[in-house]
């Protein structure tokens, strides 16, 4: 082990024996009493020493037997220590691609500060260069969505969608406007190209990276109303194959983020709609006109709002591919303009739905629990 403390984390002093690393209410930590000679020793934890030399340097500068290991306990108890070498071999193959490690070096020192134990960091990032994420849609919010899983190391992002580029699919940070007229799916597959910090390991089944099985399916529909009120079909092969799906689109000028569904776990698209049914008894006429016909107009989608949209759904993607608490499943954000204030609706497994969810939440009541004053916490 090669300690290091975590470099995304600010230091200070707030006195002459007090330490404290990081800036922010959620990840800042104080370190205290600590003397001038442990303060000293602070410096020296910055990954090109090892144990045995730590200890040694440990005590030259006077410190105490067992004070070393002691503090290095401290700090990694407290989400603070980092492992510049460890990791295993996954890490170590990464670590050796200098010109990927440089761009996902950010990505590293962040992860770093939201997982606590040493090597848990370079661990997840590892581990999405073998993750295979699939994003339907490739308008203005679903491919600038895959260029951001692309462009943070998720190894194999697919795009899927119909048609050819409009003018009005370009966005920055997505299609392209030379793309206008090229086939969407080929258009977004080469910005998910362009994105991606290198080529990423191959399967290890050795016939190339679509063996890798889907770890989750970003729905991101051009037309917004199937985000907003999407259709329970669509995702039927994924609630049978088991994969988790997240939502996210923008109609009028509302924009959508969620649910995240784990099939059979948490409610799906036809849990939505059977609620939706239940609070308002017109709501599938309605839907059923909104549907029907052809659309010539162009929908409506602010730029900023679908970007905003866009990053909040690659982020929770991310989150949850991470390892983290899938937080998402079950809820849904709306955010409208000009305000932009997050909204969060939790959303309920309907019992009379198939998809098996409802037997999790034995005794819940069925419907869609709106909280209109929650905000996204800061």
């Amino acid at each position: 082990m090669h300690p290091i403390l975590k470099p995304a984390l600010r230091r200070g002093w707030r006195d002459l024996n007090t330490v404290q690393l990081g800036v922010t209410r959620t990840h800042a930590r104080v370190l205290g009493p600590v003397d001038t000679a442990t303060g000293s020793f602070l410096t020296l934890l910055d990954g090109t020493r090892g144990l045995p030399l730590l200890r040694e340097e440990g005590q030259r500068m006077g410190l105490p037997d067992g004070h070393v290991d002691r503090l290095l306990h401290r700090l990694a108890r407290a989400g603070l220590l980092d492992d510049a070498t460890g990791g295993g071999p996954a890490a170590d193959a990464l670590r050796s691609r200098t010109e990927v490690m440089d761009r996902l070096r950010p990505d590293l020192a962040a992860l770093s500060v939201v997982t606590p134990a040493p090597n848990q960091g370079i661990r997840k990032l590892a581990a999405r260069r073998v993750t295979r994420v699939r994003v339907q849609g490739a308008g203005r919010v679903g491919a600038v969505v895959a260029s951001v899983l692309s462009g943070a190391g998720i190894g194999q992002v697919d795009v899927m969608d119909g048609g050819c580029v409009e003018p009005w699919d370009i966005a920055p940070g997505g299609l392209p406007p030379e793309s206008v007229g090229q086939r969407r799916d080929a258009a977004a597959r080469a910005v998910v190209r362009q994105a991606a910090p290198g080529r990423p390991p191959r399967h290890p089944g050795g016939r190339g990276d679509g063996e890798r099985p889907l770890s989750l399916v970003v729905l991101a529909p051009r037309d917004g109303l199937d985000a907003f009120a999407p259709a329970p079909g669509v995702a039927e092969p994924l609630i049978t194959a088991g994969t988790p799906h997240l939502y996210a689109g923008v109609i009028e000028g509302t924009g959508v983020v969620g649910p995240l569904v784990l099939p059979g776990v948490s409610a799906c698209a036809g849990c939505l709609a059977l609620a939706r049914a239940d609070e308002d008894a017109a709501w599938p006429r309605m839907l059923a006109q909104w549907r029907s016909g052809h659309r010539r107009q162009v929908p409506a989608c602010d730029l900023a709002l679908a970007t905003a949209v866009a990053g909040l759904a690659a982020a929770h993607a991310l989150a949850f591919l991470d390892g983290a608490d899938p937080a998402p499943a079950g809820v849904r954000w709306e955010a409208s303009t000009p305000g932009f204030d997050w909204r969060r609706q939790r959303t309920r497994a309907h019992r009379s739905c198939p998809c098996g969810a409802s037997e999790q939440v034995k005794g819940e009541q069925t419907s869609v629990d709106r909280e209109p004053h929650e905000t996204m916490a800061r």
